[in-house]
Order: structure tokens, then sequence, then C-alpha cells
């Protein structure tokens, strides 16, 4: 069960435009930005508490070389402030444009679902066991495992990252490949298929090159 208003967006649809503060540089990015110059990749994250967001960036670093070799740019919206976003990137640089929506309006924009944290989706999450990122020894449940990566990934979190968690709290993720027109042409959201199970999981570089190719 999820809260949001209406579905997401799918393929033949027109992208939602966004107006969002630059994160690894100074001024704004908005969907203008690339209309009619390129095909987009757009990425559209949760906040950097989330250690399967973070991760799937840092993957995304290397994979947005090979995007951009066959003409198609990438651009990741972070649910983190501009000013947390800022410090965390100038520690751990990142080859992709970033953006800054710490109140998800693109999330919302794009039909991104956000769960209702009832008891029946907390049992699921509870029952299902994950290792999204492959870091961990062994699949533990959602949130166990989320916790476990902090520490893999020896993140501290920080007041605000607590409460974007706490705001954000049952936000799922969403990808969307885009041709250089604005129309969307390939849709992935977290969970979709496999409900629970799919929760932090990224699509690999194979596939995100597979549905890039048939739009570049």
């Amino acid at each position: 069960m999820t809260t949001d208003p209406r579905p997401p967006v799918q393929p033949g649809e027109r992208a939602p435009d966004f107006v969002l503060p630059a994160i690894n540089r100074d001024g704004t990015v908005s969907l203008a930005d690339y209309r009619g110059k390129s095909p987009l990749f757009l990425a559209v994250f949760r906040g950097l508490w989330c250690p399967f967001c973070r991760r799937a960036i840092t993957e995304l670093g290397s994979t947005s070389e090979k995007l951009r070799a066959i003409g198609v740019e990438t651009l990741a919206v972070v649910a983190s402030n501009v000013e947390n976003s800022r410090l965390y990137f100038k520690l751990r640089p990142s080859r992709i444009a970033l953006a800054a929506d710490p109140e998800c309006s693109t999330h919302r924009a794009y039909g991104i679902p956000k769960l209702a944290l009832t008891p029946e989706t907390e049992a699921a999450l509870s029952a299902t066991r994950i290792n999204p990122t492959g870091e961990l020894t062994t699949p533990l449940p959602v949130l166990e495992a989320a916790a476990a990566l902090d520490k893999v990934q020896n993140f501290q979190p920080s007041a605000v990252d607590q409460r974007e968690h706490e705001k954000q709290a049952g936000q799922l993720k969403g990808q969307f490949l885009l041709d250089r027109d604005g129309i969307v042409r390939w849709t992935n959201v977290e969970g979709a298929t496999e409900g629970p199970a799919g929760i932090g999981k990224f699509p690999s570089a194979d596939v995100l090159l597979a549905a890039a190719r048939s739009v570049a």
C-alpha cells in the first residue's frame, strides 16, 4: 500500500519538468538543460541517509561514462538539502551531475511511491532478507540490512540525515530514461516487480546500457 496520489510516469509520457539546486556546481539543474540536446538517464534517490542510494550513486559514476560514450547524459536527484549534500560530495566527489530535492518534489512529480508504514508493511520488511549491494556476509531483514551497511560503509549520519530519514521513511526510488525530446522511454521503480525483496536494488550497468542504446 502506498500514500501516493498518482501512478509512476510511464514510457511514452512527457517527463515532468523540474528546476532544482545543483550540488556539485553553482546554480540550478533542470530538464531544459538537456531537452533538445541529448537523451538523459534520470535517477531519483532518497536522502544520503540511505546506504543503498549512496552505493548506487558511487557505482553510477562509472556507468555514466559508458552512457556518455553512447550519447546519454546522467543526472541524479538526491533527496537531501544542498548544504548536507555539498559537504558529503566534497569529501566523496562524484562524476555525475547532482541535484538536491529534500522535499521529494521530483518523487511526487514522477509518481515514485512512498510506502505507507502499516503494521502489515513493517511485518513484510522484517520478514524479507536482502543483500542488494553484495556488501553483507549474509542477507538481513530490510531495516537491519540498512543499519549493517552504514557500519560497513563507515557512515555516521548527521542530525540532518536523521531528520530526513524520519521524514522520508517508506519512500522508494526510481529511474527514468528520457529521449532528447524529454519523452520517457524506459522506467524502473524500486520494488515494483519484487515487492520488499527489491528494496535497495539498482539496475546493473548492462541493463542501463541496453535501455540507453534503444534510445540513443
